[in-house]
């Protein structure tokens, strides 16, 4: 596997850098309002002590400092007005500053754990035909870092609005001591401005394509982590690493990128201010000579340039985020806005024993892959190209699913699909559950349609589990539970049913025992019976096993099968299955083929009647029958824990 380059993303100036990253900060300000209420207000009072600090260092100037030196004695009652308005200033300073930084983080860091909690909650919203079109290492993206960049703008917010008050008074207060060196002063204001619109239309594309460069490493990264028992076996450690080390020297050099940008611009924006204050002081220092100005009103002019300076800078830290937080809202709002949605009824699903299960006409294909582009939006009619199985590519080489299958399943009858790779089977297993929906025909579930069920409804009662098991990091207790209030004699009955009881109970800890990521510390057949076990604590009225004891031994499959048929509540099961030890203990077979049903009866029947059938399900047993005359197992390797 090798890194592929992505489609380059769309520049956010295309809209509008500014206004795009306005709608950004109103979408924060009506996020955290109180927060910001808070740092707004002790900006404010930042601000207004600023200008004040001025005006007091003028006037201990000309009425302190000066009488003082001429006089050549201290008059002490003055002093002490000077250094109590010094510290009265400085604390109500302090207390703003304080206040802002508080109201500030506190908005910034509410902020990305709200929108974390929306995206993840609308991941779980979003229908599995979209998941399967977004890469892991993205959907991590958006739920983190953009959510980060997004926000990083809640920081200087307050302080860039107590700073524009700021300004506004030091403005004004500049012209009202002397216009002329206002105007002097203010000529740096077109260059700070010039420098600004550089550094925003060099950092555009540069923030929204290291942006997308952080979402290619977490994907590279969790994909290699993902498949470390493939790494590891076949030896791709080195190809691996020079996958991640492609993305990652990717992602250095566009942060670099993008540090250069600040590099030049951070002291761009230093250093023109103090060039306005040296030339304030040489004019001033002309115009105290000549009598136009006082020694205080000078220190008092330059101590309120030497203020404007800070507007200038706190502007350009927030339009420094602005570029950032557009990309990473483009990337965060594209989750919430993403339109497909699975439309749940209210209806029950409960009663007693398996629940009659039908498919009338039901057809549907999974269509082509397609990775969604960071250009806009999911595109239309786009959706999964994989199943939970192992379906393959249709008999036309093309779109994956069924053409039209029409079959139904009595209350607590066991059915067994049956097909080649690629007929259709596990698609049929999808639909029942109801992964997606059908594009035509109609699946129904004791006598109601499913789209009809409360979405809790069918969770309780409409159960799968698939070849692939997944355990999570958790005790094998908790791994059947999933955190429902389950008594333990259910859970021992379950655990039982599904043939998981006795080596459950040989592990070190019993059901206390962690498993592992991935119940890594489990074989693939452990894993599955925990699965199975899991699904049946919940005693559901319509149990659908996708190939879910592949990874068993025939033996321990049939006791299974048995004890579902055998059950005091048992349940509908519909069974994909390809060893005739199982196919033999359904009621009936449905054999698929190209996406429809080809023939139905029970299996001594399809043997005697169809030649393709016959030869699909002898298959498996011929190949048993070799592997054993050649002294190798009937079955791979991994069940014997």
């Amino acid at each position: 596997m090798t890194a592929t380059a992505r489609p380059t993303p769309r520049d956010p100036s295309d809209d509008g850098l500014v206004r795009r990253g306005l709608a950004v900060v109103g979408v924060a300000l009506r996020g955290a309002p109180r927060p910001f209420t808070v740092g707004i207000t002790g900006s404010v009072l930042y601000a207004v002590m600023m200008v004040l600090s001025s005006l007091v260092l003028g006037w201990i100037t000309d009425e302190v400092l000066l009488p003082t030196f001429a006089a050549g004695a201290i008059e002490w009652g003055v002093v002490v007005l000077a250094v109590t308005a010094i510290l009265g200033v400085a604390l109500l300073k302090a207390i703003g500053v304080v206040a802002r930084r508080l109201g500030a983080y506190h908005a910034q860091f509410r902020l990305q754990a709200t929108y974390r909690r929306r995206v993840t909650r609308r991941y779980l919203e979003l229908p599995i035909a979209w998941h399967r079109r977004h890469p892991t290492g993205e959907l991590l993206s958006n739920a983190n870092a953009d959510v980060e960049s997004a926000f990083f703008v809640a920081a200087p917010l307050p302080m860039a609005l107590g700073a524009s008050l700021l300004l506004v008074l030091t403005a004004g207060l500049l012209i009202v001591t002397d216009p002329a060196l206002a105007a002097i002063g203010f000529a740096v204001g077109p260059l700070l401005a010039f420098a600004n619109w550089f550094y925003q239309r060099r950092m555009r594309s540069a923030a929204t394509v290291a942006q997308q460069a952080r979402a290619e490493v977490a994907e590279v990264a969790h994909e290699s982590f993902d498949a470390a028992l493939v790494v590891k076996t076949l030896g791709r450690e080195r190809a691996e690493e020079d996958r991640f080390r492609t993305v990652s020297e990717d992602l250095r050099d566009k942060m670099i990128r993008v540090g250069r940008l600040r590099a030049f611009f951070d002291p761009v924006i230093e250093a023109l201010p103090n060039v306005g204050i040296l030339l304030v002081l040489l004019v001033g220092a002309f115009r105290v000579r000549d009598g136009a100005l006082t020694p205080g009103d000078l220190v008092q002019f330059a101590y309120l340039f030497r203020l404007v300076a800070l507007p200038m800078r706190v502007f350009g830290w927030l339009l420094g985020e602005l570029p950032r937080a557009v990309v990473g809202w483009d990337r965060v709002s594209r989750v919430l806005r993403a339109t497909e949605r699975m439309v749940y009824g209210e209806a029950p699903g409960g009663g007693e024993g398996g629940a009659p299960t039908s498919l009338e006409a039901v057809g549907f294909r999974h269509p082509d892959t397609v990775r969604e582009h960071l250009s806009g939006p999911d595109p239309v009619g786009s959706a999964a190209a994989t199943g939970a199985g192992a379906d393959g590519d249709g008999a036309d080489g093309h779109r994956r699913g069924v053409r039209s299958v029409t079959f139904d399943v009595d209350a607590g009858r066991t059915i067994a699909l049956v097909g080649a790779t690629g007929s259709g089977k596990s698609t049929i297993a999808s639909l029942l559950v109801r992964l997606y929906d059908p594009d035509a025909g109609r699946i129904t579930f004791d006598a109601r349609q499913l789209p009809d069920l409360a979405r809790d409804q069918l969770a309780a009662h409409v159960a799968i589990v698939f070849q692939e098991a997944f355990l999570f990091d958790d005790t094998v207790r908790e791994n059947i539970t999933l955190g429902a209030e389950v008594p333990e004699h259910e859970v021992l009955a379950a655990a039982r049913l599904a043939r998981a009881d006795g080596f459950i109970r040989a592990l070190e800890h019993g059901y206390d025992t962690m498993v592992g990521e991935r119940g890594a510390t489990l074989s693939g057949g452990q894993r599955q019976r925990i699965a199975l076990a899991r699904a049946l604590v919940r005693r559901p009225r319509l149990l659908v096993l996708d190939d879910a004891t592949s990874a068993v031994d025939p033996a321990v499959e049939s006791e299974i099968l048995r004890g579902l048929a055998d059950a005091q509540l048992p349940a509908t099961v519909v069974v994909v299955a390809y060893r005739q030890g199982s196919i033999v203990l359904a009621d009936e077979v449905v054999f698929l083929a190209d996406g429809a049903v080809q023939a139905r009866g029970p299996h001594e029947q399809l043997l005697a009647e169809d030649a393709s059938y016959r030869e699909l399900v002898t298959a498996y047993a011929e190949d048993a029958r070799e592997r054993a005359a050649a002294g190798r197992p009937a079955d791979p390797p991994g069940e014997g824990r």
